[in-house]
């Protein structure tokens, strides 16, 4: 392709011809994210619910760790996991370097220190309201937290849409445990840098066109379920789902 335009208009019909080459990636990709996020989602929830209402000796610690966590690096989980899972690794046994399992481990691993953290402040300012009732009652630190954090579900809902935004984005640590494998471990954001340094500009255009349309659409759904939390309740919803307070 000679010009921007006539690469633009390639990658169009190739999205609309719903090429096979392109949409196997496509569909591998939200795989891999869905798979990670609805495992990280569980896990996050559960900590950052228990890490809200606790308290202990070096929590202060935990909680300086766990935001650092959030601007952990991807290649460097790419980095541990691949020594993790490779042959002379503790996990080696299990076969799972350049698979798909790898890249879900890495996904999950980038993903729960953002479930956690943003769940642990949800649920942390709605217990400064309502925590001490649940213990007045005999709600045990688990149960309390749980309870607080159905309570809080549009935002637990909108933090889950976020983390799935942070893992389909990702490309540094399913590149590098992954091996970006042409037709087993190639996602769209792996794809996209291959294809570019081959000068397939229409192929990597495309898979930006749908990578774009998905981040769209995450975008869309959090602002609707701004929207429906501020009619359903009629009460501002603020930036991170929290029904009640200032946006």
């Amino acid at each position: 392709m000679n010009t921007f335009s006539d690469s633009v208009l390639t990658a169009l019909n190739l999205v609309i011809s719903l090429d096979p080459a392109l949409w196997v990636v496509v569909s591998r990709s939200l795989a891999v994210s869905a798979t990670a996020c609805l495992l990280a989602y569980g896990v996050g929830v559960a900590l950052g619910a228990w890490l809200a209402v606790s308290r202990f000796r070096g929590r202060g610690t935990v909680l300086v760790g766990l935001n650092t966590l959030l601007a952990l690096p991807s290649v460097v989980v790419g980095l541990v996991v691949y020594l993790m899972l490779s042959r002379t690794g503790p996990l080696g046994f299990l076969g799972w370097l350049f698979s798909f399992k790898a890249m879900v481990l890495a996904q999950f691993i980038l993903v729960v220190p953002v479930v956690t953290a943003l769940t642990r402040q949800v649920v942390e300012d709605v217990e400064r309201q309502h925590g001490e009732q649940w213990a007045s009652l005999g709600a045990g630190p688990w149960v309390r937290g749980l309870l607080l954090a159905w309570d809080e579900r549009l935002a637990l809902l909108m933090i889950g849409v976020t983390a799935f935004g942070r893992a389909i984005s990702e490309v540094g640590a399913v590149m590098i445990v992954g091996g970006n494998i042409d037709g087993f471990t190639r996602v769209m954001t792996t794809a996209i840098a291959l294809e570019t340094s081959k000068g397939d500009l229409p192929l990597a255009l495309g898979l930006g066109m749908v990578l774009l349309a998905v981040v769209l659409l995450l975008n869309a759904l959090v602002a609707g379920l701004r929207r429906w939390g501020e009619v359903h309740h009629a009460r501002p919803v603020s930036a991170d789902g929290r029904v009640g307070a200032q946006p």
